[in-house]
């Protein structure tokens, strides 16, 4: 199911990105910005979100309605919006295992002089851009204006509240580690992931479909804990796995002090030498290898892999005890079932 909705949905990306000079004219407006949009959403991804915002739908309506594929791409323009502005506050010039947006811009402009913007300015308007192609394709589905208005106020919040999980991040980048708690933490992991990678796209599905409140706010409770452990897990492969494993630099993380489960907890069970190398490395200017690889060995020896393998296996029960609760389908229960499997192996 979930491979099959993957197909139907790059293909209708493919058409959409086909048909974006024609229904906006952005070929004649600039041949640049229409070239770089498509070339960008095209980007080969996991297109988790749309999925949930289909699955969402169908669990509680049985059948697609019109357009319902299309609306789903408004969660990945929504995803890719975000992507840009995130890459330039995270200086990262790597996305999807090729240039991030304001790169190609920078590397465009080079050879230019005596110009007054730089790539980032570019890709910031970019990135507003894809967010009103988003709020356009919302609209595309056919269903009761009613749903349609609910369900549309929601997908308003997930941007809202992503935006609100970015700044208190960087907020808190601000703050020594030992300012920081585990609920500041999971506050970070459920507005900039959890909200909007599972619990809004499933409820933004479910509310077009007309399920009732006590469903949705289900399966909206249902993603979050999905989307804690997912975070987690993220965490642990930006801390351990290869730059091909994860499309960006392997010392991304590091480099923006990032104030991660594995580190929070690491910073209390740590012996006091390594704690102290904890806060050098998450205040230094430019990290390197070396710093990264004892990172890793900090966290390994402290127990603090352990530990958020643990809370992993305990936000994946937990949504999976909400999921039994569901009122639909036992094909739509087991998809879920399953994504809890699939997303965190």
């Amino acid at each position: 199911m979930l491979n099959q909705t993957k197909f139907k949905l790059d293909q209708e990306l493919v058409s959409y990105a086909s048909r974006l000079d024609q229904d906006y004219r952005l070929k004649n407006i600039s041949p640049l910005l229409s070239a770089k949009i498509k070339d960008y959403i095209l980007r080969p991804g996991k297109r988790i979100r749309p999925t949930l915002f289909i699955m969402g739908y169908l669990a509680y309506s049985r059948k697609p309605a019109s357009g319902l594929f299309r609306s789903a791409l408004s969660i990945e323009l929504l995803h890719d919006f975000m992507l840009i502005h995130d890459d330039i506050i995270d200086k990262s010039d790597l996305r999807r295992g090729k240039p991030a947006m304001h790169k190609i811009f920078n590397d465009h402009f080079a050879k230019m002089r005596n110009i007054k913007f730089n790539g980032q300015d570019l890709a910031i308007v970019v990135g507003d851009i894809l967010y009103a192609l988003a709020m356009d394709a919302f609209l595309e589905i056919q269903e009761k204006p009613e749903r349609k208005e609910k369900a549309l106020r929601k997908f308003v919040h997930a941007a809202l509240y992503t935006g609100c999980g970015e700044f208190i991040e960087m907020v808190c980048g601000a703050k020594t580690i030992e300012k920081i708690s585990q609920a500041d933490i999971y506050k970070i992991y459920d507005l900039k992931t959890a909200y909007y990678t599972f619990a809004y796209p499933l409820s933004i599905g479910a509310t077009l479909a007309g399920a009732n409140e006590d469903q949705i706010k289900k399966i909206f409770d249902y993603g979050v804990y999905l989307g804690r452990a997912f975070q987690i897990q993220d965490d642990i492969l930006g801390m351990f796995a290869d730059e091909k494993k994860i499309g960006k630099s392997i010392l991304s993380d590091l480099q923006e002090a990032k104030k991660t489960l594995l580190i929070w907890r690491a910073s209390r069970t740590a012996d006091l030498a390594n704690r102290k190398k904890i806060k050098q490395v998450l205040l230094k200017e430019k990290v390197a290898l070396s710093d990264l690889v004892k990172m890793r060995e900090i966290i390994k020896n402290s127990g603090s892999l352990d530990y958020a393998r643990k809370q992993i296996k305990t936000l994946n029960n937990q949504a999976v005890k909400i999921c039994t609760t569901l009122t639909i389908p036992p094909e739509y229960k087991k998809f879920l079932f399953d994504l809890s499997r699939k997303v965190l192996s």
